[in-house]
């Protein structure tokens, strides 16, 4: 089908970003162009409400993760060159990592398949809020004594990867990532205007203010909490650059061969079998029946969502600077608007909860420690899985679907329990690997009961972290310290051995489930806490503590 006029589809993107026009708060740039020529580039609100000046549409913001896809070209440069091989374990390039449940591949950090736990997810559960020293990021990597799950068996997002990634290529190259970067990418290219910038304490001429709401209306300066930020996250850009590279990314190569090119736009294969959508630092997809191929980003204070529609040339930046919105959605309303229903397919709908209702509830795995609730969203049925965010679900032929961002596909179908037992199961499909989860009852164990024997003080290698765990009478508490800060929360009971961290407002805390390990005996030795990026992180119990038992 033949594309509309851009005249008459132009003419209503205002009314997608107008409530973004203000002179008293932040706002965002974004940059269309469709076969490479420009279609609409604005820019809202203020680049520094501090200093009462307003974002231009040449206004440089960072771009967070979408930096990731620019190291995974670094390193295929690299591999053209013949001085890195991205088949090769990271441990070539970085023989002081661990070895652990074998060693991944620099591919496998690129397609977050590398099993690795992410150092940003470690650094908020050890030390939520506090900066990092420069040689952190590396410092987790290197302390790590577990994994999430061996290379190549599913996909989890991790940021760690990406920073070993570009310590290989600064090592391999012989220069910084920084420099390697501007030398064979964005001077090349001519994005004059794009940087790999790695801490926010450094002044970049033309750069907006990020900007962090508060709940009085005021706004926190946003600071990454880092000064080594590498290929994970650190491009500071313009919308006008990133169109640059967008239709090359799309278009006519002038940089990167064939056969690179043709690697960035591979996605992932699991162990399994299973064929996911994150390709080399990419996602690619389908949305409302059109191939797209993007990539989002968030810092503290700011987002981006960079997305090309290959079939109709269509290239879309959106970057913020603390705008109330999501760039993601935001790119979605302008392919809708600039495509039409003409050519897109009606998105696929949101699974009722109504008849589903006994299906509404927690389900718990011993074999991998996974949690999985499903609830009543408004009348919608949703998907939290490790005490993280309620997801939508939608229907596939007899099985119901999760999108996750950062990990590979998620399904699930209800199950037929035992003919012993008629308690309620469901198989969830991770990256292809089944594992079945069994539901919990409805009502928890008493308090006391969970407390019993778990109160005490745990310490973690992994986190470089102290634990306690407390209990008044009434409630259960966790607290987490590391060396420059901590967080604690009260734990929500869900089955005898399962709890999970509960969010108080105006209060430091991080959404875990926290596993209960007891021995033979039934005597607690420690514990697990798990994330969706750092799973399975293991406390043990403190000397003191196994001295204060054998005292009572």
């Amino acid at each position: 089908m033949a594309d509309v006029d851009p005249d008459s589809r132009v003419s209503g993107l205002d009314g997608i970003f107008a409530r973004f026009n203000r002179s008293d708060a932040p706002g965002l740039v974004i940059g269309i162009a469709q076969h490479g020529k420009l279609l609409y580039r604005r820019a809202f609100g203020l680049a520094s409400v501090e200093l009462a000046v307003a974002n231009t549409p040449h206004t440089r913001m960072r771009i967070g993760s979408t930096s990731k896809h620019f190291a995974c070209f670094a390193a295929l440069l690299l591999a053209e060159d013949g001085t890195l091989d991205i088949d090769a374990s990271i441990r070539v390039y970085i023989p002081e990592l661990p070895v652990l449940a074998g060693e991944p591949t620099l591919r496998q950090l690129m397609t977050h398949t590398g099993g690795y736990r992410c150092y940003l997810d470690l650094s908020v559960l050890g030390n939520v809020g506090a900066m990092m020293e420069k040689g952190d990021a590396f410092r987790y990597q290197l302390q790590q004594q577990d994994v999430n799950f061996p290379p190549g068996e599913r996909m989890a997002y991790c940021n760690g990867g990406y920073h070993l990634l570009s310590i290989a290529i600064a090592r391999a190259s012989g220069m910084t990532f920084e420099a390697f970067l501007k030398q064979r990418i964005f001077e090349p290219l001519g994005m004059v205007n794009t940087d790999s910038v790695p801490g926010d304490l450094t002044v970049v001429p033309g750069r907006a203010t990020p900007h962090v709401p508060q709940p009085d209306g005021s706004y926190r300066r946003g600071v990454l909490p880092l000064e080594d930020l590498l290929g994970e996250g650190s491009i500071v850009s313009t919308a006008a650059d990133m169109l640059i590279w967008l239709a090359h990314l799309r278009g006519t190569k002038r940089i990167g061969s064939a056969a690179s090119w043709a690697q960035m736009l591979s996605p992932a294969r699991y162990s399994s079998g299973a064929v996911g959508t994150y390709c080399l630092g990419l996602e690619r997809e389908r949305y409302r029946g059109v191939e797209v191929i993007h990539h989002a980003g968030a810092v503290d204070g700011g987002a981006s969502q960079m997305i090309t529609v290959p079939g109709h040339g269509l290239d879309i930046i959106v970057i913020t600077n603390g705008a109330p919105a999501s760039p993601t959605e935001l790119a979605w309303l302008v392919i809708d608007r600039l495509l039409g229903d003409e050519v897109l397919k009606a998105a696929s709908p949101r699974v009722k909860t109504a008849g589903l209702e006994e299906l509404i509830g927690c389900y718990w795995s011993q074999d991998t420690r996974t949690l999985v609730e499903l609830l009543d969203d408004k009348g919608d049925l949703g998907f939290n899985l490790l005490n993280s965010i309620a997801l939508p679900v939608v229907a596939d032929e007899n099985r119901y679907c999760v999108t996750f961002p950062g990990m590979g596909p998620l399904a699930f179908r209800h199950v037929q329990a035992s003919p012993e037992s008629d308690v309620p199961v469901i198989e969830l499909s991770n990256c292809g690997h089944v594992d079945r989860l069994v539901r919990l009852p409805d009502v928890a164990p008493p308090v006391t009961e969970f407390a019993s024997g778990l109160t005490g003080e745990y310490v973690s290698n992994d986190l470089a972290a102290r634990a306690t765990i407390g209990f008044d009478g009434s409630g259960l508490t966790l607290a987490v310290r590391g060396a420059r800060s901590g967080w604690s929360s009260e734990l929500k009971v869900i089955s005898r051995e399962v709890a999970a961290t509960t969010a108080t407002p105006g209060k430091l805390s991080v959404p875990a489930v926290l596993v209960v390990e007891r021995d033979d005996t039934g005597r607690v030795h420690g514990f697990r806490l798990s994330t969706t990026r750092s799973m399975n992180l293991h406390f043990a119990r403190t000397n003191d503590n196994a001295t204060q038992e054998r005292e009572s």
